[in-house]
């Protein structure tokens, strides 16, 4: 009898099908495969596994003391059916049995590598995730849609949050930090949906970003300035173009005798410094009620003594409040915005701030903008999947009704080397920004000569 059948057969008068159990379609991430989830031996192994853990003692055990009696369970059954296993066949085994158990089952290994940027799960049969910027098919396959909905139920259920046909759609957040978006049937037609966005295994700084070419050490220079002078900054890009990652890098700067307010929606930053108050939104509780929204957070946060207040992305009527705090005395903070360039986002700015449902004459708006803003950085996400700040530019006022900028950096593609490899060079404009006398006002001294250098990307 053979390996899979000895085992198939183990407790059951039902016969085995001779065809090989794992369905996973051919890898498509460099060979990288493991038995595919769904494989009756596992499935079969999960069972008995099941039968025997004491589970009244399995709420009061650790996640290592529970993981150590699977391994326990599995040696035995092993022995037990006098199953020849290669090391490395019976590693993955474990693996396997160890993730769909205690872990998100088949992209628990995803979630374990620091190169994975997003797992996005396409119903049972289609599962990509992004890596070095670019999307991957991979060959993960789970059993069926109600093993993907059994996912996610694992996820949802540890902040207290639930997901069925009357309410399909749930934002959740790992123990990790990592944002979780779950949808499923009858909202998502080809199955159940799941998107996790990972949080970052490392914290990048300046210097691991002039690294990727992600700006130069010039640019580098005057953001760190703009941040100790206590400039306002808004950073803008689309999604995924690394807006967190650098204003983590940023806030590097913050002097560490500060006060610092985070506000955000998904816990992200990272703050290095001694003094930082953290505060996160709350969705509704399953009655609908409870909610905490950013705009509730920044208004309390005017009460609590901030130095500077750091939101991790403005994107509704909170955008209001933002801007009185910035003009009323907390200089040097910072947000975070979903634009496709630095106009954009101005554009965008005035549109939210329309969200607080008050009669505000667009002008108002934007002498509101004009004032409560200083610097803007754009972050683009180039077509190699690499990071670049294409934009820096100062607000420098009002003209007539529109909210005037100038560039003071600007990233020039030039075309695409080797491997599809995006070329370019940042460029200055010439111009030497107004701000300049802040920052020698507050001490700090940046090389004037920056302004004028242009600096290759060698991509």
């Amino acid at each position: 009898m053979g390996l899979r059948s000895r085992l198939a057969n183990r407790g059951s008068k039902e016969p085995v099908n001779p065809v090989s159990p794992t369905t996973s379609p051919p890898s498509r991430d460099g060979g990288r495969g493991r038995v595919a989830v769904f494989d009756p031996l596992l499935e079969r192994l999960r069972s008995q596994i099941m039968e025997r853990l004491d589970f009244l003692r399995v709420s009061e055990m650790s996640q290592e003391e529970l993981r150590r009696q699977i391994r326990h369970v599995v040696e035995l059954l092993i022995s037990e059916t006098n199953l020849e296993l290669g090391e490395a066949t019976r590693a993955q085994v474990m693996e396997s049995i160890e993730n769909e158990m205690l872990g998100l089952g088949p992209i628990e290994r995803y979630m374990r590598d620091p190169d994975v940027t997003d797992i996005l799960v396409n119903g049972h049969r289609q599962v990509y995730i992004e890596r070095g910027g670019k999307l991957e098919l991979t060959d993960i396959v789970f059993r069926d849609d109600s093993h993907v909905i059994q996912i996610i139920d694992r996820i949802v259920s540890r902040v207290g949050r639930h997901v069925d046909e009357s309410s399909p759609m749930v934002d959740a957040r790992l123990p990790d930090g990592s944002r979780v978006n779950a949808i499923i049937p009858p909202l998502a037609i080809d199955g159940p949906m799941l998107s996790i966005r990972r949080f970052g295994v490392r914290t990048f700084d300046l210097t691991d970003l002039i690294e990727f070419h992600t700006l130069t050490p010039g640019m580098a220079e005057l953001l760190k300035g703009t941040v100790k002078a206590r400039l306002n900054l808004l950073i803008s890009g689309g999604t995924g173009s690394g807006k967190t990652t650098l204003l983590n890098a940023m806030s590097a700067f913050v002097p560490a005798d500060e006060r610092i307010v985070t506000i955000e929606d998904s816990a992200e930053l990272q703050m290095l410094q001694p003094h930082v108050v953290r505060l996160e939104t709350r969705p509704p509780n399953v009655e609908g009620r409870g909610t905490v929204t950013q705009r509730d957070l920044v208004r309390n946060a005017l009460r609590m003594r901030p130095d500077r207040i750091i939101l991790g992305e403005v994107r509704g009527d909170e955008a209001l409040d933002m801007m009185q705090a910035m003009n009323t005395g907390h200089d040097g903070s910072i947000t975070t915005l979903h634009a496709n360039s630095t106009r954009d986002a101005l554009a965008r700015l005035e549109t939210l701030v329309l969200y607080s449902g008050l009669a505000i004459p667009n002008r108002a708006i934007r002498e509101q903008i004009a004032s409560a803003i200083e610097v803007l950085v754009h972050v683009s996400r180039m077509s190699d999947g690499s990071r670049k700040v294409t934009n820096v530019s100062e607000v420098v006022g009002m003209e007539g009704e529109v909210v005037t900028t100038q560039d003071i950096f600007v990233f020039h593609k030039t075309g695409i080397g080797e491997g599809g490899k995006v070329l370019g060079r940042f460029m200055p404009t010439g111009v030497r920004p107004r701000f300049m006398d802040r920052l020698l006002v507050s001490g700090v001294q940046v090389n004037t000569e920056l302004f004028s250098i242009a600096e290759d990307v060698q991509s």
